[in-house]
C-alpha cells in the first residue's frame, strides 16, 4: 500500500468548528496526511457540520450521537461509501459521549484494519459499579486494533501491561497553536488592552478547565502571590469549557466561586475564544504559563505543548512517570500536584529571578522542537501504511 493510494477514514468525536484538543489534533493531522497524498475522510459529530470538502479533507459530520444504534448505522453506511484502506479512531472518552459503542467497532468491522490513537485512557460510562467492565471495554479497543498509538510515556506505561495488543507506538502530539503573531504586534500594547502594565507579572493559563487541571490550586496560588505583594494578574486564554465534557461547566462554576471568594475579580480575566494569531500574542504577552495538572505534566496535554512552542517559562506539576525531557530549572519548573503553596513559591522564583525565567523559556522553546508536526505526521503515516500491508 503506497501513501499515494491510501484512503483513510478518521473517526473523531469532535472536529472544528467544535472546540477541543482532539478537534484541533484531528484537523492538524488530517491536513498533514492529506499533504502527503493520503485521501482523508473524517467521520465526526453533527455539531462539526456542515459536511463537505475542507482544505483537502472530506468531512462527514453525520453523527447525531455515539450510541450503538447511531454508530453502527452511520458507520456502516459510510464504510460502503468510502471503502477505506484503514480506519483511525481518535479516542477520547468524553468526545464520544462516554458511550462504549466506539470501543467495539473494530470487532464488529474486523475486515478493516483499525489504528486507535488514545488521547487519554479514561473509561466510558456503562452503569453503576461497572468499573471492571469499563476497563475491559478500553482494553478490548486496544486489543482489537491492528495498532495502538499513545501520545505520552504515562499512557504507554499503562498499556504495556495489557496483554494482546498487537502493536504499540508512542507518537507525541504537537502544539495546536502555531507561534505566529498578528501584524503590528507590540507587547506592551497588548498587555495594556487587558489592563496589565510593564511593572506587573502577567501569568497565563491555556486550555479548558476540568477536574484534572488544577484550577482551584491555580486560584489559591494567585491569592498567595498577591499576598506576598507581587503585582500579578492571571489571563485565562481561550474558551472556558470544551464541546464534549459536560462536567467542565460544573468545575468552571467552582473556580469562578473561588475567584469571588478570594476577592480576585480584578486580577483574573478570560480572553474568550481567539484565532491562532491572537492566542499566540496572548502567550507572548505573558511572563509565565502556569499549568498545575493534578495528574502531573504530560506531553498529551496540548496546553503544555503550546506553552513550550512559544518559549514561555512554564510552571507545572511533577509527572506521574519518568519524563526525562522535562528538566527542572532548565526547561520547566515542577512542583507537587495539589499544592498551591509550592505553586506560589515557583511563581515567586520567576518574579524574583528574571535570569532564571529567561533561561527556562529558552529551554522550553528548544524542547518544543522535539514535537514538530512534520515528523509526527511521517510516523503516523508509516503506521497507517504498515497495517494495510502490500497493495
Amino acid at each position: 500500500m503506497t501513501k499515494e493510494s491510501l484512503r483513510l477514514l478518521l473517526v473523531t468525536g469532535e472536529y472544528p468548528p467544535m472546540e477541543g484538543g482532539v478537534a484541533d489534533y484531528s484537523h492538524i493531522i488530517g491536513q498533514r496526511l492529506a499533504a502527503r497524498g493520503v485521501e482523508v475522510h473524517v467521520l465526526t459529530s453533527g455539531d462539526a457540520g456542515p459536511s463537505g470538502e475542507r482544505e483537502g479533507i472530506t468531512v462527514h459530520a453525520a453523527m447525531p450521537d455515539w450510541s450503538f444504534r447511531s454508530s453502527y448505522k452511520a458507520f456502516g453506511e459510510l464504510l460502503e461509501q468510502v471503502r477505506p484502506d484503514v480506519i483511525n479512531i481518535q479516542y477520547q472518552t468524553a468526545a464520544f459521549g462516554m458511550h462504549p459503542a466506539i470501543n467495539l467497532l473494530p470487532r464488529r468491522y474486523a475486515r478493516y484494519p483499525f489504528v486507535v490513537t488514545f488521547h487519554d485512557l479514561l473509561v466510558p460510562y456503562l452503569f453503576p459499579k461497572a468499573s471492571r467492565l469499563r476497563t475491559w471495554v478500553n482494553h478490548e479497543l486496544a486489543r482489537s486494533a491492528a495498532a495502538v498509538i499513545v501520545t505520552n510515556a504515562q499512557d504507554r506505561h499503562t498499556l504495556d501491561s495489557v496483554s494482546g495488543i498487537r502493536r504499540l507506538e508512542l507518537i507525541p502530539i504537537g502544539s495546536n497553536i502555531t507561534p505566529r503573531l498578528p501584524d503590528g504586534y507590540d507587547r506592551e500594547t497588548w498587555r495594556r488592552r487587558w489592563g496589565v502594565n510593564s511593572r506587573s507579572m502577567l501569568l497565563c493559563y491555556f486550555g479548558f478547565l476540568n477536574e484534572s487541571k488544577g484550577g482551584e490550586e491555580l486560584i489559591e496560588a494567585l491569592a498567595m502571590v498577591l499576598g506576598r505583594q507581587i503585582p500579578a494578574h492571571l489571563m485565562m486564554i481561550g474558551g472556558t469549557v470544551g464541546a464534549s465534557d459536560p462536567t467542565n461547566r460544573l468545575y468552571l462554576e467552582r473556580v469562578e466561586a473561588l475567584i469571588q471568594e478570594r476577592g480576585l475579580r480584578d486580577n483574573v480575566f478570560w480572553t474568550g475564544y481567539m484565532p491562532n494569531e491572537e492566542v499566540s500574542a496572548a502567550f507572548l504577552s505573558s511572563d509565565a504559563c502556569v499549568l498545575p495538572f493534578r495528574d502531573g505534566a504530560s506531553f498529551r496535554r496540548g496546553s503544555l505543548m503550546a506553552a513550550l512552542a512559544h518559549g514561555l517559562p512554564v510552571v507545572s506539576t511533577i509527572p506521574q512517570v519518568p519524563t526525562p525531557e522535562l528538566v527542572p530549572d532548565v526547561n520547566v519548573l515542577l512542583v507537587p500536584p495539589n499544592d498551591a503553596g509550592a505553586l506560589a513559591d515557583a511563581i515567586q522564583r520567576l518574579w524574583e529571578n528574571r535570569e532564571l525565567a529567561t533561561q527556562i523559556g529558552s529551554g522550553a522553546e528548544e524542547l518544543s522542537r522535539l514535537f514538530d508536526w512534520e515528523p509526527i505526521a511521517d510516523r503516523m503515516l508509516r503506521v497507517l501504511s504498515d497495517v494495510c500491508g502490500p497493495a
